[in-house]
């Protein structure tokens, strides 16, 4: 079940992260995998502007989590990660549903995110659920911006793209 974070769930977050990361290690994104989560700061301002939500298992503890902005009118992914112990359950996708229907709420009509576009469980998996890479010409200020601090962190060095799905 989708639910807001809590305060207490973000050194869970962190946690998820931090496994979901670890798989970049078997493509040899070794840079990827031992990148460093948010930080509790960052995780905290996302969850009390309450653009943070996690899926919560039964236990009511998170195995995945998303959180938010809204850059230049249009919802974005910041971050979206599940527990690999959780994949293939389609949480990814109805975290990013529920992200979307928030975005429409704030009178948004896309929803953008940047991702890895040769990695299968990114780029490949959101065409399936409707994202369109977006050429250079097309790229807002805010996605531009986005762009540049990703390069300047490193992940230029794999091919990376931000993508687009009209909501």
């Amino acid at each position: 079940m989708i639910r807001l974070a809590r305060a207490a769930d973000l050194p869970n977050l962190q946690d998820i992260e931090r496994a979901a990361g670890k798989v970049f290690a078997d493509i040899d994104m070794v840079a990827v995998a031992e990148d460093e989560p948010p930080s509790l700061e960052v995780l905290g301002a996302y969850q009390e502007d309450g653009r943070a939500w996690v899926w919560a298992n039964q236990d009511d503890f998170p195995v995945a989590y998303l959180i938010a902005d809204l850059v230049d009118g249009n919802g974005h992914v910041e971050q979206v990660s599940v527990h690999p112990d959780h994949a293939g359950k389609r949480i990814g996708k109805a975290l990013i549903d529920h992200a979307a229907e928030w975005a429409r709420a704030q009178g948004a009509h896309a929803l953008t995110l940047t991702t890895f576009t040769e990695v299968v469980w990114n780029g490949p998996y959101y065409e399936k659920l409707g994202f369109r890479l977006l050429p250079e010409a097309e790229l807002t200020p805010g996605l531009l911006e986005i762009r540049a601090a990703e390069a300047a962190h490193g992940l230029d060095r794999w091919p990376r793209a931000c993508m687009r799905k009209e909501i």
